[in-house]
C-alpha cells in the first residue's frame, strides 16, 4: 500500500489506451506500488480518444460484443486517472501535451497513439471505402452490409472486394463468405468476396513457407484474387483496377498497409518508413528527453538483427517495459532492456482454420483446427486484461515478463476450450 505524502506530485502521462498504452499504464502504476512510492508523489494518468481499450486485432470478426473493454474497469481499481480527449499535438521542449480535453503538462511521457490504416488520394476511396481499423470502423461495415442485404438483390450489392492481401486482408476476406452467406441466404444472388493485391502472392510477408497453405485456405473458401494490379478508383457500385477491368462490388474494404500516427512528426527526429520513433533498449526516444515510445509508434530491436512489427505481440511487452521503465528514469530507479528472443505468427483463415508459424523465416509448424485452437486461445484469453475489477490482478498482469510463445497443439487446444476468458 502506498504512503499518503503532501509535495506536488510529478506527472507521468500516458497517450493511448490500445495494448501498448494500456500495459505502460498499468505498468507504471505496478512500479510505484513496488517502490512503496507514496501515494501523491507521483500521478499516472491516461489521454485517449476513447473510453474503451478495445481488441483491435479482433475487428475481422463477426461478433465484436467481447472485444471492446471500458476503461474504467482496468484503470480505477489502480488509481489511474482517465482523459478522454484527441491528441492535437506534443510540444517535447515545454514538456506539454495539447489535447481536445485541454493542455496537459507532463514529467515522463509515453507515447503509445497507435497507428493507422494507410489510405491513398484514390478517387472515390474516402467517400465509399471502407476499413477494420478500428472498432467503430468495423461496426460501420458491418451495418453496411446488412443494409444491403435487404435492399435490391444484385450482384454488386453480395461482392466484397478486399484491398491488401497481407495478414489483415486474409483475415477480412476468409471471415467474409460466412458472413455474406448468412446476409443473402434468402436472396438469389450468389456471395462474392475478391482478394486484390498489387504483389504477385498473397500473404507475401508471410513467406514462402505459409503461401501454400494460405493459398489452399482462400480456394477452399471460394475466394477470388486479383494479383499484380492496384486500385484506381472507386464508386458506390463498383471498383476500377490498374488492368482496366471493373469489378461490380457495392463494398470495397481496405487493409493495404500501415503507419504510425502522425504524431511522431513533432518530436522532430528521424523516423523510419513506417512512421515510427527510434527507441534504445529501454524505450527512450533517442534524442527527445523524458519520453518513452511503445507499440506501433515506436521502432525498438527485438534482437541483434529485426525490428518490432506492428502488431500485439510486441506491443503489449513493450507497454509493461515502457511503464516499468519510465518510473524509473522519473525516480532514477533500475531500468530494464527489453528483448524478445522468439517471433511468431498465427493467422486465422476462416473455415479453413489458421495456420501457425514460428521465427522471423516464419516456418510452418501448425495448421488447420490445431492452429485455430492457438488463435483461439489467443484472441479469447491471452492479450485479454484481468476483468474483474482486481487490483492485485491488474498490477501482477504489468510484470515486466516475458510470456513463452503461444503453445500449440492437444493440451493447448483442451485448454482454450476450458479456460475462462479473463486468465
Amino acid at each position: 500500500m502506498q504512503r499518503a505524502a503532501a509535495t506536488d506530485p510529478s506527472h507521468v502521462v500516458v497517450l493511448g489506451s490500445g495494448f501498448a498504452g494500456l500495459w505502460a499504464a498499468l505498468a507504471a502504476a505496478r512500479r510505484l506500488d513496488e517502490l512503496g512510492v507514496a501515494v501523491g508523489t507521483v500521478d499516472v494518468t491516461m489521454i485517449s480518444s476513447t473510453p474503451y481499450h478495445d481488441i483491435r486485432v479482433r475487428d475481422y470478426e463477426t461478433d465484436l460484443s467481447t472485444s471492446r473493454i471500458p476503461l474504467s474497469t482496468l484503470l480505477d481499481p489502480v488509481g489511474i486517472e482517465h482523459i478522454i480527449g484527441e491528441v492535437t499535438a506534443i510540444d517535447a521542449g515545454a514538456r506539454i501535451v495539447e489535447s481536445t480535453a485541454g493542455a496537459h503538462a507532463y514529467d515522463r511521457l509515453v507515447l503509445a497513439l497507435g497507428s493507422q490504416v494507410v489510405k491513398p488520394h484514390i478517387p472515390g476511396l474516402r467517400e465509399f471505402g471502407f476499413d477494420i481499423d478500428t472498432h467503430d470502423a468495423a461496426t460501420r461495415l458491418q451495418a453496411h452490409l446488412r443494409r444491403l442485404a435487404e435492399g435490391p438483390a444484385d450482384p454488386a450489392a453480395a461482392t466484397v472486394v478486399v484491398v491488401g492481401a497481407g495478414l489483415t486482408g486474409i483475415e477480412e476476406a476468409t471471415e467474409l463468405p460466412a458472413v455474406l452467406a448468412g446476409a443473402f441466404a434468402t436472396r438469389t444472388v450468389a456471395p462474392r468476396v475478391i482478394l486484390v493485391d498489387r504483389n504477385r502472392f498473397v500473404g507475401s510477408d508471410m513467406g514462402a513457407s505459409a503461401r501454400p497453405v494460405i493459398e489452399a485456405a482462400l480456394a477452399s473458401t471460394g475466394i477470388e484474387t486479383k494479383l499484380g494490379v492496384g486500385v484506381v478508383a472507386i464508386d458506390e457500385r463498383g471498383v476500377t483496377l490498374s488492368s482496366g477491368e471493373v469489378v461490380a462490388a457495392a463494398t470495397v474494404v481496405w487493409c493495404a498497409g500501415m503507419r504510425a500516427n502522425p504524431l511522431t512528426a513533432d518530436f522532430g527526429v528521424d523516423r523510419d518508413r513506417l512512421g515510427r520513433l527510434p527507441v534504445d533498449d529501454y524505450l527512450r526516444v533517442c534524442g527527445v528527453p523524458g519520453v518513452f515510445a511503445a507499440g506501433d509508434v515506436a521502432a525498438a530491436k527485438m534482437d541483434d538483427q529485426h525490428m518490432s512489427v506492428m502488431s500485439c505481440q510486441h506491443s503489449r511487452p513493450m507497454g509493461r517495459w515502457a511503464g516499468y521503465n519510465v518510473i524509473g528514469d522519473l525516480l532514477g530507479k533500475p531500468v530494464k532492456p527489453l528483448r524478445i528472443p522468439w517471433y511468431v505468427t498465427v493467422l486465422d483463415l476462416g473455415p479453413a482454420g489458421a495456420v501457425y508459424t514460428e521465427g522471423w523465416d516464419r516456418h510452418v509448424v501448425a495448421c488447420g483446427e490445431e492452429a485455430k485452437d492457438t488463435k483461439r486461445a489467443i484472441n479469447t484469453q491471452r492479450i485479454y486484461p484481468p476483468l474483474n475489477r482486481d487490483r492485485d490482478a491488474l498490477l501482477a498482469a504489468a510484470a515486466p515478463e516475458l510470456q513463452a510463445a503461444p503453445e500449440h497443439g492437444p493440451e493447448s487446444a483442451h485448454r482454450v476450450r476450458t479456460a475462462p476468458m479473463d486468465t
